[in-house]
Parts: C-alpha cells; structure tokens; sequence
C-alpha cells in the first residue's frame, strides 16, 4: 500500500463516519474532504475544483429551478383533482403511482415529494385510507421512477459524470428505460400486494386539518390572568381542557413541580395539547404567547380569530435554510407578520422553550399567518405546507410554458443536440424570464447543499482513481471473487453499494463507489457498464430506512412512521432489487 493509498482510503473511512453519525453537515464534509486531498497534494487544485464545473452539478442546480418552475406557475395541481377521482384505495394508488411514473424520471425526487404529501393526506383522508398507507409508497415510487432515466435523480448524473472523466463514453438519457421500467412495475405490483400487511395502520397526528397534533406551546401569564395565585393542579387544567402541563419558567428558570406553584405574572406555561384546546385555554385565562415580538400584534383574540388570519402547520424540509435556527430568528427573518405558536417533533417531548429549540429536519410548525401571505407559504421550498394542500383555479399561460420548456429540455438533450447541463441551463433561464418564479426563488430552490457535496465529492472520486485506491479496495473486497465469474461480482457490488447508501448520502456512495466499478471492470478485462448501472440503481432506491434518502426521511416525518416500518417493507424490496439487477443487468449490458 503506498503512501497516496493510505491518506486516500484514510479520507474516505473518515468521510463515511462523519456522514453516517451526521455530526457535521454533509456539504461540510465534502468541503473538508477537497481541501485535505489539495493540500495533501493526492489532487491538484484544478481536479479539486473541476467538481463546481462539472456537468453533472450544474445540470443538477438546474434541474432544481426546473423543477420550481413547473411548481410554482401551477403546471402540477391538476394533480389533486386526479387523486380526488379515486374511490378506493387500491384505485388511488394505481393513480399516485401513474402520476409519480410520469413525473419523476424529470423532476427532482425530493420537489416531487414536497409538492404530492399535502395532496395524498388529503386525498387519502376523503377514502378513508390511512395516511400510512400511501406515504411511504409515495416516497418508494419517486425513487423506483427517478433511475428510468438519466436526469430522474442526482446519482445517475453524477455517477455519469464521474465515469466519463475517467474515460467511460457515459450514458444517454434514456438509456435506462427499459430496465427502470421492470424495476418500476415489479416495485409497485410488490407495494400494491403486500403493503396491506407490512404497512401500519397508523393515521398520524397530521391527518387532520382541524386537529393537527399535539404540539408544545410557550403561554404567558398576563397581568389580568385569573391563574395568578392558583395552581394549575388546583384548577384541574389538565383534565378539564385535555392539555398536559410540562413545565413552568419564571425568570428564566424551570421550577420543580410546575403543577403545584402559585403563578405569578409573566411565569410561562410550556403547555402540549391540540391547537384547539390550545387556545381554549388561551382564551379562558387571558394568556399571551410568549413568542409574540413586537413586529407581531395578535394579542386581541378578535383579531386573531378573523378570517384574514390562517392557522397552518408547516414541516421543516430536508433543505431549508432555517435548519439549525429557531422560531425567533424565523419569525424575525422570514416573515414578521407569522406566529409560531407550536412544535411538535418526531420521538421528542419538547421542554424548553421553543425559542431554545434549534430546528431539525421533519419539525412541524404550527404558525399563524396572515392569508395575503400564504401563496408565498405555499411556493416556498423550505417548508411544506401540510394544511394547506388547495391548488389553484384554472390554468394559466406560464403553466403551460412550464410544461412545454421541460418537453424541450428533455428532448433537446435526448436528440443529442445539446448535453443535458445546458439544455436545462437555458430551461431554467427561460423559466425565471417568463416569470414561472422570480430570480430570487430561483437561487431559492436550489438545494445548495447538494450541489456543495457533489462539487465536493467529485474530486474524492478523481482521487480514488489517481491513487490506486479503488484498484486496492477491488483486491481486497470485490476482487475475492473475481475467479467465480463478473456476474457473482456484479452480485457483491451491487449488495456492497445497496448497503452503503442505507446510512449515507446516496451521492456520497456514488461517489465512492463509481471508481471502484471503474476499476472492477478493468482488473475482470470486462466492459464497465453493467457494474456502473449496478451503482446507480443500488444508489438511487433506498428502502430500508428512513435516512437512507431524502424523500424517506420527509415521508417519516409526516406518516407518523417507526424506524422499524421502513425495515418491514423497505428490506424484502432491496432483496428483490438485488435478485432483478443480478439477472436483468447483464442482459441489457452484457459483460
């Protein structure tokens, strides 16, 4: 083993740890991992910027303003009118799983995701089908539909990428359809016959609109407070409006045994129940939030009971911008007319004050909001909108603009008449120039921290292949079975990479794992395509856990899911994935 061999293969070890224990953002990591491998001088300095120039990122920054676009001008509600057609469950999952079929092998999974989770809650509330079984369905489809083609997910483009800079002649965009299509099929008859009973029949604290969940709530005592010099056990506040008292603050500290203190004047209750008794409780005894700031005037009930204020629950998405802050520095810097009054997380009783909470993916807000402010609510990409899934009336012009530029971008790249970076460049200029979103919310949707970890990842791959590295884990790992033939090979690349991207990012496995295909395939003297199909599909589809993909980890959130229901249904499918790709890839790329 050289030198290069050990700090590359040193790096990489340390870059999977540092992603599996999420101790430090990925994008961070992959910063950290291009400017070691430059210093250590394993990369120069032009290998360890190529990632911001290669194709691969700027096609995939691209397709997040496509995806926007197609958003926000309203070219995708007609999508809730279809769900709504459905009269049973099995009819509308037929329907979910046509309309994510359609969309996902062009838009961004995680977008797709985002805009169908308001729509399906609803829709499987009107059928009386319990939101568990249609979210994580909805999540496995988007990944099954994103690998029939190359620009359906980020891993196939970047592992494309990695491969043609390695001498690879890469991918067309359609090349995966005929595989994608089997793997698409067999993956939804697979959820159709046997999620009846490996999926729980749990209906989450979301599904309802007017009762959406207990959430911990911060309320203050005011000077005019019937509670002063009362107890809350006294009053029996807890029976008599089904709320549960979780702590009590009075200058800053958290007294002991809240329920049996006299209560004092601006002492704050952390108080967890239902948004209506909430602010049943609110009202019966003159209680203020104690979040309110003084850009925010909803201390007059009247006022807040009118109908030009709404009252939303909202979820933290995957890559919002507010992550790590909280509602103070939200409601400061987003919009000073909302009012958090609520938060509830997965797993967790929240007691501290919310202002103490830093928030975290799959976070539920419920907020107030003004109702002029909800569109820009609903199109921002930071949140999902949970109680607010009403689409728009009527088309319009930028819808259908929307609609035929993505046409154009996909068939201008797939005719060869332009690679897919600038046909979906010139799409997402041409989108912001008609005004399908503006410049602001172009930069807004995309997913920079994404494009930061392939930018940064990129390299590590480049260096892989420099330094003998990828040639020294094929050896010692794939290469023990090099003498029973490239199919058992293809067999373990597969099951190694399908691993791997359960407890990782998926672009971090591709990244790791596109060399060592690279490099399979020439110690085999074989060609490099079947290995370079098995990284993306076992890449791209994540089943097992709720942290292996984006979408899973959104679904989790919102379906009210246990770890252990993504293993139920999650792992017979990686098994079934792997059984087709070992017998259906070397028939679509031969050896």
């Amino acid at each position: 083993m050289t030198w290069d061999i050990a700090i590359t293969l040193s790096i990489s070890i340390i870059a999977v740890a540092l992603f599996i224990s999420e101790k430090i953002r990925m994008d961070a990591v992959a910063i950290l991992v291009l400017a070691t491998l430059a210093l250590l001088d394993i990369i120069s300095v032009q290998e360890a910027l190529s990632g911001f120039s290669n194709s691969a990122t700027v096609a995939v920054a691209a397709m997040f303003v496509l995806a926007a676009g197609l958003q926000n001008s309203g070219a995708l509600d007609g999508i809730a009118q279809l769900l709504s057609k459905a009269k049973s469950p099995l009819s509308f999952l037929l329907i979910l799983f046509a309309l994510v079929a359609l969309i996902s092998p062009f838009v961004n999974n995680t977008a797709v995701v985002a805009v169908f989770i308001p729509i399906v809650m609803a829709a499987a509330k009107n059928i009386k089908l319990p939101t568990s079984k249609a979210l994580i369905p909805l999540s496995f489809v988007s990944q099954m539909a994103g690998v029939t083609t190359l620009i359906g997910t980020s891993t196939n483009l970047l592992v494309n990428a990695i491969a043609v800079q390695q001498g690879h002649p890469g991918f067309g965009i359609f090349d995966f359809v005929s595989l994608g299509l089997i793997f698409l099929v067999v993956g939804c008859a697979y959820i159709l016959l046997l999620s009846p009973w490996l999926l729980p029949e749990r209906t989450p604290v979301l599904d309802e609109q007017q009762d959406l969940g207990k959430y911990v709530a911060e309320l203050k005592i005011s000077a005019d407070s019937p509670l002063i010099g009362q107890t809350t056990a006294d009053l029996e506040i807890n029976q008599t409006y089904k709320v549960y008292l979780l702590g009590l603050l009075r200058l800053g500290q958290h007294l002991t045994m809240p329920s049996h203190q006299a209560l004092k004047e601006n002492d704050i209750l952390l108080i967890r129940g239902q948004p209506e008794d909430l602010m049943r409780l609110r009202d019966k005894f003159n209680l203020q939030h104690s979040s309110v700031y003084h850009h925010v005037n909803y201390s007059d009930d009247k006022e807040h009971n009118s109908r030009d204020i709404r009252m939303v629950e909202v979820m933290i998405t995957s890559n919002s911008k507010w992550l790590g802050s909280n509602t103070l520095v939200l409601s400061s810097h987003w919009n000073r007319n909302i009012m958090v009054w609520g938060l509830q997380r997965r797993g967790k009783i929240i007691r501290d004050r919310l202002r103490n909470i830093s928030l975290r993916v799959g976070d539920i807000l419920l907020m107030t909001i003004p109702q002029e402010d909800m569109s820009n609510l609903r199109q921002d990409p930071h949140f999902i909108v949970l109680s607010e899934g009403k689409a728009r009336s009527g088309k319009n012009w930028r819808a259908w603009f929307a609609l035929l530029t993505m046409v154009a971008v996909v068939l201008v790249s797939a005719l060869g008449w332009a690679s897919i970076a600038i046909t979906a460049l010139l799409g997402a200029a041409a989108m912001t120039m008609a005004g399908c979103l503006s410049a602001e919310e172009s930069y807004d949707s995309i997913d920079w921290r994404i494009i930061i970890l392939l930018a940064g990842l990129i390299p590590l791959g480049q260096a892989m292949a420099n330094s003998g590295a990828a040639e020294f884990i094929v050896r010692n790992t794939v290469g023990q079975v090099g003498d029973f033939g490239p199919l058992i090979v293809l067999a373990v690349l597969y099951l190694m990479t399908s691993i791997l991207t359960e407890f990782m990012s998926n672009a971090g496995t591709a990244v790791l794992m596109t060399p060592i295909a690279l490099s399979t395939a020439q110690m085999l003297g074989v060609d490099a395509s079947p290995y370079l199909i098995a990284v993306m599909f076992a890449a791209a589809t994540s089943f097992m856990t709720p942290v292996g993909y984006q979408t899973n980890t959104m679904v989790y959130a919102a379906g009210g899911y246990h770890f252990t229901d993504f293993i139920k249904i999650g792992l017979p499918l990686n098994v079934l994935y792997w059984i087709l790709a070992v017998i259906l890839i070397p028939v679509f790329w031969p050896f």
